[in-house]
């Protein structure tokens, strides 16, 4: 919708303009293009302001209901100040709960899915590169920033997601009942899981590194979403990018990222003297292990978010993204031997979802 200076706004509306006016120095005079943007499924809304043919800027209105959304201004500062490329802030009220940022366009990573894997090659190195800055960031500089975040992944919040996961997705979507031997036999593989997460080494990580919260501009990713930034298991950040439903990898192309990944780690390795936290693999074989156990927590609870979404949100668009999400848990559970009732609850998920039309 285009605002012109006579038009009669609704208070919301209204309340967007004054906002942005007094932010961008624009005159009643000036003409706003106000446009809305996909919904996303944190209780936020997206606005782009256009005011010319070569000025524009994200506005988005966030609920603090959601206690993460509240700490997404402050991370971005921190994210931009050690020079990780995100949207540069602009302007946060929160009072009003609005933000106003920078516009990097309409490319992201899943929309270019279907691009050569030259191309999608060197934009997926070129990420995995940024965000173990992010990983390798020393946690004890970190705390003397006083930078508030979610709570880290520990036992609690591994189990939270599992629980969700069973919830939303096992129970709500495919309607799973489970046997008390069956179930008990699970709890035990995924209390193995949570123990070898969390028997890993901590780094700052993204929390929800998928292709729609990367942005491509002017050839250069850019990170979103990253208001869930915690403390955690950096490998969780890596399967949420290379297992990503959202998108396709071979198993191939998925193998060539994560060896320039673990590459990554090596390199770094050598250069530090400090041992903790950085030898805490024997091998290639242990990295793609521990890789396949955080992307099997990960896919959880992607598959429980999209049941969430879709039947409690109504956002039945994430129910597409299901078959996908299953396929990469199931080639997961088969990268590793120690989740067979998973990986069992899998192919039973793929038979019940087969009848569906998504």
């Amino acid at each position: 919708m285009v605002i012109k200076p006579s038009g009669v706004l609704n208070p919301k509306y209204r309340e967007m303009l004054i906002f942005s006016r007094e932010t961008l120095g624009l005159s009643e005079s000036v003409s706003i293009n106000l446009t809305p943007l996909g919904k996303r499924g944190s209780d936020r809304t997206f606005f782009r302001l256009k005011w010319s043919e070569v000025n524009s800027v994200i506005l988005m209105h966030y609920d603090p209901v959601r206690l993460e959304n509240t700490y997404y201004a402050d991370i971005s500062e921190f994210l931009y100040h050690i020079h990780l490329p995100v949207p540069k802030l602009i302007r946060h009220d929160p009072f009003r709960f609005f933000i106003l940022m920078e516009d990097l366009g309409d490319v992201d990573l899943y929309s270019l899915r279907e691009s050569s894997w030259e191309i999608r090659r060197d934009l997926y190195q070129n990420i995995l590169s940024l965000i173990f800055q992010l990983h390798s960031f020393p946690l004890n500089h970190f705390r003397l920033r006083d930078l508030k975040l979610m709570e880290g992944f520990g036992p609690d919040l591994y189990r939270w997601e599992q629980n969700y996961f069973k919830e939303h997705f096992l129970i709500g979507v495919c309607k799973i009942k489970m046997e008390p031997h069956f179930i008990s036999e699970l709890e035990a593989e995924l209390s193995a899981l949570t123990q070898r997460l969390n028997g890993f080494p901590n780094s700052l990580i993204h929390r929800d590194l998928q292709s729609q919260n990367v942005m491509i501009y002017e050839g250069r990713p850019y990170f979103i979403d990253f208001q869930g930034m915690r403390i955690g298991n950096p490998l969780y950040d890596l399967g949420s990018l290379l297992c990503d439903p959202y998108t396709f990898l071979s198993e191939e192309e998925r193998n060539e990222l994560l060896s320039f990944s673990f590459n990554l780690w090596g390199a770094k390795n050598r250069s530090s003297n400090r041992s903790k936290g950085w030898k805490v693999f024997s091998g290639w074989d242990s990295f793609q292990e521990m890789f396949w156990v955080a992307s099997a927590q990960r896919l959880m609870q992607a598959l429980g978010a999209y049941g969430f979404l879709a039947l409690k949100k109504d956002l039945k668009t994430y129910l597409h993204y299901i078959p996908s999400g299953l396929n990469n848990l199931y080639f997961a559970t088969s990268q590793i031997s120690s989740l067979p009732r998973l990986r069992e609850l899998c192919l039973l998920c793929q038979e019940k979802i087969s009848q569906y039309i998504f």
